[in-house]
């Protein structure tokens, strides 16, 4: 007898393609045949579907970063193992291809051999792509004399000074690499970083991962305003990804400052700050508001009647009081109260069960944050000591991380850096 000619590898597109016609042949009363083994065309509706929920790899700038913000994430920062910087170049035009791949919702390419392990791990089959991004950084470590790359670090990427409420945990400090997976499905965002990690296994590690179930901002005007854990609308005053202006003056890197590589970049900070839930539950509401300076329900300042009415921070009461407390969260970190200044936030929140020693939740907010500056992030959070808003969270994690600028087809991670 012959060889039997190998199946080739379905993509998850082309699955979910055949998944469509499959049943809607069923639903107009059709049978599949238990012997018959053919699958028919993919139909234009399923595909249609797909495409509407891919967002593009390639492009002047990393996606994931002004991308609408999508519902789940998995961020993870790598240590590089490998001391040599060609297997550190391969490994990230490898990850490139395998990004790319995975978010025109297709699985990992490669050769399928039962005698060895496949390509892809093979979770994300059948899944639509939920708008996956792919975003990628590099640490401050990553510039030390491993790779040569010192002369090429940029000037403002260096580790940050100690900052209030910080009682950091050295289990989610710091990475040599970022990757910031989002995607409306937290099997999509899982399968990307699960992937990366496989196949780079032996010339990286991951050094910590968090897992992001909700939003807490916003990034596109037509996005409702999502709440954090503890009730409190987030994000209302977010950078837009319409806000060209503020874009290009807080957010990216000038052209023709810093190594060429890193033009049109941003920097990226992550801060795994711990919430204290329990007793936040425990405190009134009107105290609840103070501490924000907004009403819960509505996410209106205490100042105005709707959530995006601007603050007015001199407004008092008929005793004189401030209506907006002097060590509100709003007031100390407004652009006002900070000559104008923004970051673009794009953070979720997390839960990682129970703190074995308190039999508290281990919760709260992963806070990222994307900006020109990394001192634009230090000024602000140096607020933090006098913000109410202090007594019920804790820094535990901390990461910095330059993030280039995006690639085109033929390009791969890091590419610019290398050469």
């Amino acid at each position: 007898m012959g060889e039997r000619a190998q199946p080739q590898p379905l993509s998850r597109r082309r699955f979910l393609g055949h998944a469509g016609v499959i049943g809607a042949g069923i639903a107009a009363g059709g049978a599949l045949s238990a012997c018959g083994n053919a699958m028919a065309p993919a139909a234009s509706g399923p595909d249609a579907a797909i495409e509407s929920q891919l967002v593009p790899f390639y492009g002047r700038r990393q996606a994931g970063i002004v991308t609408p913000v999508q519902e789940r994430l998995v961020f993870a920062a790598f240590d590089v193992l490998t001391p040599s910087r060609a297997e550190l170049t391969a490994t990230l035009k490898t990850w490139t291809g395998a990004a790319a791949a995975m978010a025109r919702g297709e699985l990992i390419p490669g050769v399928t051999d039962p005698q060895a392990p496949a390509p892809d791990s093979g979770e994300a089959a059948g899944l639509a792509p939920g708008n996956l991004t792919l975003t990628i950084g590099f640490g401050p470590s990553l510039f030390d004399s491993r790779f040569g790359l010192a002369s090429s670090k940029p000037a403002a990427l260096a580790a940050l000074p100690p900052l209030p409420l910080e009682q950091l945990d050295p289990a989610y400090v710091g990475g040599d690499i970022s990757v910031q997976a989002c995607s409306d499905d937290p099997q999509i965002a899982f399968h990307a970083v699960r992937n990366l990690a496989r196949i780079a296994s032996g010339a990286v590690s991951l050094r910590w991962i968090e897992f992001g179930f909700g939003k807490t901002s916003r990034t596109s005007p037509t996005q409702a305003t999502p709440r954090n854990l503890m009730g409190f609308k987030d994000g209302t005053r977010n950078i837009s990804s319409s806000q060209t202006d503020l874009l290009d003056r807080y957010v990216w890197t000038a052209d023709g400052s810093g190594p060429a590589w890193f033009r049109g970049g941003t920097y990226q900070v992550v801060r795994r700050m711990r919430m204290f839930i329990e007793a936040w539950d425990e405190n009134d509401l009107a105290d609840q508001q103070r501490v924000f300076g907004r009403y819960k329900l509505s996410g209106a300042p205490l100042s105005g009647e709707q959530e995006f009415d601007t603050p007015s921070f001199a407004a008092v009461d008929e005793v004189d009081r401030l209506l907006i407390p002097a060590n509100a969260h709003i007031r100390l970190l407004a652009p006002e109260q900070n000559d104008g200044m923004h970051l673009l936030r794009r953070g979720y929140s997390f839960s990682d069960g129970v703190d074995p020693e308190s039999g508290l939740l281990d919760a709260g907010l992963l806070f990222i944050a994307y900006m020109r500056d990394p001192q634009q992030f230090v000024t602000l959070a140096g607020k933090m000591g006098n913000d109410a808003l202090g007594e019920y969270v804790r820094v535990v994690g901390s990461g910095l991380f330059a993030v280039p600028g995006g690639i085109q087809e033929g390009q791969s991670w890091g590419q610019g850096l290398f050469e």
